[in-house]
């Protein structure tokens, strides 16, 4: 008698945990979510998770809270997500650096980008653009080309930073195209395109947002762009893939991750919100002012993109003998 009842009593408080655990799960989120930068404030990331937060939080009826927290490379703010709690309450604004090429060059980094994170949505790309000083010699691709192959290491390239995704994309390029140029690494994109414009350093690979008023300006002329498709503000301008690269894919991410072993009912509720958040016309308006374009894919689309993104940066590193302690 006595085992029974408490074999009864086991069970009822065993289904009362579960009920409370289910409920909890249901109820997310119930209090404001963290929305880790890993980059400092006013650079294209910012702008992105911002835009994303407040769109995100109208959808989940809960305040997003969008933190701030740069350094080596954004490899701080990715490990703080990485080792948080997986209960859908601390989140990561992953980019094409964070969950991509730092993975090929960072010795040791110290997360990994595949197995601690659980991939939510692709939230947007950003086409990227060859571009050179105003006085360089060559005005379209095919004398670009022909200027740079004929003169192997002659001829330098400016990117925002050893080993960061602006310097993969171009080694990259190199890798296919066979073109030999010098690097010369800067200290982040504003001073790098500031000497490319001043004539210091002829050559830049940069994101079309970031140079598209200089483009626009005169100050600096664009060779080729890597999209899909022609640029609507750039309509004379090739893609990679119209130049004889149609393998070529270098275009910038951002996109929504969590921490690995994130319960698959707030991961749901996540991506379902995320679509929601991005089918606005607002929204995706927002983002074509910044020169980026929408995903809104599913988390298996969005891994398996990440998984394949980390693999070809690792063959550019090797190709290009790069790494950073």
């Amino acid at each position: 008698m006595k085992r029974r009842t408490w074999m009864n009593l086991a069970a009822a408080t065993l289904a009362l945990s579960l009920t409370g655990a289910a409920t909890a799960q249901s109820s997310y989120p119930d209090r404001p979510i963290r929305l880790i930068v890993p980059f400092p404030p006013g650079g294209t990331s910012d702008v992105v998770g911002r835009i994303f937060a407040e769109a995100l939080g109208k959808q989940l009826g809960q305040t997003v809270v969008v933190e701030n927290r740069g350094g080596a490379g954004g490899t701080v703010g990715t490990r703080a997500v990485a080792s948080a709690a997986p209960d859908g309450y601390t989140l990561l604004l992953g980019t094409s650096s964070t969950n991509g090429t730092n993975s090929a060059v960072y010795k040791n980094l110290s997360y990994d980008a595949v197995k601690d994170f659980t991939p939510v949505t692709q939230i947007i790309r950003v086409p990227g653009v060859i571009v050179v000083n105003k006085d360089f010699p060559a005005k379209d691709y095919a004398q670009f080309f022909a200027l740079v192959k004929g003169a192997p290491g002659k001829y330098s390239y400016a990117s925002s930073g050893n080993g960061g995704a602006t310097h993969m994309a171009m080694e990259y390029y190199k890798s296919l195209s066979g073109l030999d140029m010098m690097h010369v690494p800067y200290r982040g994109t504003g001073p790098a395109l500031n000497d490319v414009i001043a004539g210091q350093v002829p050559i830049l690979w940069d994101t079309a947002a970031s140079s598209m008023a200089h483009i626009q300006s005169g100050n600096l002329r664009a060779i080729v762009v890597a999209a899909k498709t022609r640029l609507p503000q750039l309509p004379d301008v090739p893609t990679f893939a119209e130049m004889g690269l149609p393998d070529y894919d270098a275009e910038m991410w951002n996109g929504l991750l969590a921490p690995a072993g994130l319960p698959k009912d707030v991961l749901a509720k996540l991506s379902d919100a995320s679509r929601k958040a991005l089918a606005d016309p607002d929204v995706q308006a927002k983002y074509a002012g910044v020169g980026a374009y929408v995903v809104a894919d599913t988390p298996e689309e969005f891994g398996a993109m990440i998984k394949a993104d980390v693999a070809k940066w690792k063959k550019v590193a090797d190709f290009a003998h790069i790494s950073v302690q």
